[in-house]
């Protein structure tokens, strides 16, 4: 799958903020990426490139493709109700997303490789389906053989899952229960998803 698997810090400066959480890098360079960054003449950017440059951070945030980014839209757009609210909150109930949550992984991309790696569980049973919608209730843990490794352990004893009400969490046993889909108004985020909904109205 074509995946940007890259510097995180060159995404992060198309956008000029963090999107992958804190960065020493972007605070020494928060500039465009380029040979002569701030020097090049840029042009105004239109509404559709303002549009698309917000479609583009909210896949980067989720690390997510065009296809299942447009289906999740179009999902969305089904469900009835605020659109764009309606896309953020299935973005967040992605099981990547919630074991990165939970604090089981660092960031959102080592969360999708330990799902794709049959690390982590739904319900008791091994899942390995980093874009399955989780739904309330449902139980997520971390396999019993896999409690140990490095990456799981660093992120659960430095994590602060309880940031979220959405989610509850017992770091002794490893798993956690999503309670229900967040509010709109509890995804911190900094998306604008609206501009998101007006790119795929045209």
């Amino acid at each position: 799958m074509a995946r940007y698997i890259g510097p995180k810090t060159k995404i992060a400066r198309i956008f000029g903020e963090a999107i992958f959480g804190a960065d020493k890098y972007l605070d020494r360079k928060n500039f465009p990426p380029g040979q002569h960054g701030l020097a090049r003449k840029r042009k105004k950017v239109s509404e559709y490139g303002i549009q698309l440059k917000e479609k583009q951070k909210a896949k980067a945030i989720y690390g997510v493709l065009e296809k299942q980014f447009r289906r999740t839209f179009e999902e969305a757009a089904r469900l009835g109700g605020i659109t764009g609210a309606n896309l953020l909150i299935l973005l967040e109930s992605r099981l990547d997303n919630v074991v990165y949550r939970m604090g089981i992984a660092p960031t959102r991309a080592a969360a999708r490789q330990l799902v794709s790696h049959r690390h982590i569980t739904v319900n008791g049973e091994v899942l390995n389906i980093p874009s399955y919608r989780v739904k309330a209730g449902e139980v997520i843990g971390v396999r019993e053989k896999s409690k140990s490794l490095e990456v799981i352990a660093g992120a659960v004893a430095s994590a602060n899952s309880s940031r979220y009400s959405w989610i509850e969490w017992n770091k002794e046993t490893m798993s956690g229960r999503f309670i229900q889909k967040p509010e709109r108004s509890e995804i911190t985020e900094n998306i604008n998803e609206q501009l998101i909904v007006e790119l795929y109205s045209k």
